[in-house]
């Protein structure tokens, strides 16, 4: 008969202990990615997709793009050869990471995309997101609300290549160019999505023109916000400044005034959404009863301020 001393015996508990937490972990295991962590949107989908995640008792793997497709390519190689269950993510270009959300439904790797769709890839799970293209419309009607004998508009378009701009702007100019002798945008550029270039472009852009435009409409609040710093340095008054995002930052100068508008999507439950849906396909084998789900994007100024996602957060 094998007789075993306490020294040993605690050790092997601490061994079995050990493989099962390494097994619990590896069963529930998934990539949460997103474009980049220098965004506060994105920022805040992280949180969403991490606190959605400990809800339905997955563990994540977090995955930040930095703004880069081969990065953002190589961390979902990295998470299929970890053997994740599933993977939630944001792409940074729709087109540059086909192949890889391809190769994970290849290998039956259940494939969430939140905020922005990769329609070339079959076999995707879901996709839950806003419909940008009414986003952009809602930007469009506030335009024409705001300014019924027509504009002259400044038109900061999103990152090349990423399905929300592509989008939004889209749905701009399905209202805008339904009169376009009325609305006239004198100016449009990409500014990437960011800040910084929201105030190049936007000091560029107004250093070359006679006459200081009624609107500049943004395609995110992080180059809206850029916008209205350039506006302010010029001295410049009463241009009507729209974002889109509905950020704590964007909605305070909401509030104070510094911005007329911004567009709240509800990315936080987007992201929810994104996780549950994933985590009810890796528990039963459920599958979503809608494989698109788009929620509808609203204006949100002083009047309805209330109404926006994030506002708790507003300082």
């Amino acid at each position: 008969m094998r007789v075993f001393t306490a020294k040993k015996l605690a050790s092997c508990v601490v061994a079995l202990a050990a493989t099962a937490s390494f097994s619990v972990h590896a069963a529930d295991q998934i990539l949460a990615s997103v474009p980049g962590l220098t965004f506060p949107f994105f920022v805040h989908m992280m949180k969403a997709f991490k606190a959605e995640a400990q809800k339905q008792g997955l563990t994540v793997i977090e995955s930040d793009g930095q703004v880069s497709s081969p990065k953002q390519t190589a961390d979902i190689e990295a998470a299929l050869t970890k053997g994740v269950k599933g993977i939630v993510i944001s792409p940074n270009e729709v087109d540059a990471l086909a192949p890889a959300l391809q190769q994970a439904v290849d290998a039956k790797v259940p494939v969430v995309t939140v905020d922005r769709r990769v329609a070339k890839v079959d076999g995707i799970l879901a996709h839950v997101g806003a419909d940008n293209v009414k986003g952009g419309e809602a930007q469009g009607e506030l335009i024409v609300k705001l300014f019924p004998s027509g504009a002259t508009i400044i038109n900061l378009q999103g990152q090349s290549g990423a399905s929300p701009a592509i989008d939004r702007n889209k749905g701009l100019h399905n209202v805008l160019d339904k009169a376009k002798d009325k609305y006239k945008i004198v100016f449009e550029q990409t500014a990437g999505f960011d800040r910084a270039k929201g105030l190049s472009v936007t000091e560029a852009a107004l250093a070359g023109m006679p006459k200081p435009p009624q609107v500049i409409v943004a395609a995110n609040d992080d180059m809206a916000l850029g916008a209205m710093e350039a506006v302010k340095a010029r001295g410049l008054k009463g241009i009507t400044l729209i974002g889109f995002d509905a950020l704590p930052e964007a909605l305070a100068q909401v509030r104070d005034g510094g911005l007329t508008a911004t567009i709240e999507q509800f990315p936080g439950k987007q992201s929810s959404l994104g996780v549950q849906t994933l985590a009810d396909f890796i528990k039963s084998g459920k599958k979503p009863a809608q494989k698109v789900l788009l929620l509808t994007p609203v204006a949100i100024t002083k009047d309805n301020l209330k109404t926006a996602e994030r506002l708790g957060e507003v300082k």
